[in-house]
């Protein structure tokens, strides 16, 4: 295992205060809503062509998010998913 692998472990086990087996699951699932998260606001970057905060002369824009409930290997999950103004309703994320 290289050094940046046991750095990472290492934070992680502070950051959760991991002791046990399901502590673990708690925070890969934490980890995992959070990039989900992420990878969701970067799409909505690319789609509008402008970070958030940004002002743009473009005719659609952020419209907040809506709450959706995702499952998947480490359970269920709730994400924020940004909308624009002019998106369709998206379906249920569903997780492999």
């Amino acid at each position: 295992m290289t050094e940046g692998k046991r750095n990472i472990i290492a934070g992680l086990l502070q950051e959760y205060d991991i002791q046990t087996a399901e502590d673990i699951q708690d925070a890969l699932k934490d980890l995992l809503g959070g990039t989900i998260q992420e990878m969701l606001e970067n799409e909505m970057n690319e789609h509008l062509g402008y970070e958030k905060y940004e002002r743009s002369s473009e005719s659609n824009y952020r419209n907040g998010k809506k709450t959706k409930r995702i499952r998947g290997k480490y359970g269920e999950m709730n994400i924020d998913v940004p909308q624009d103004r002019k998106s369709k309703n998206r379906k249920d994320v569903r997780l492999p």
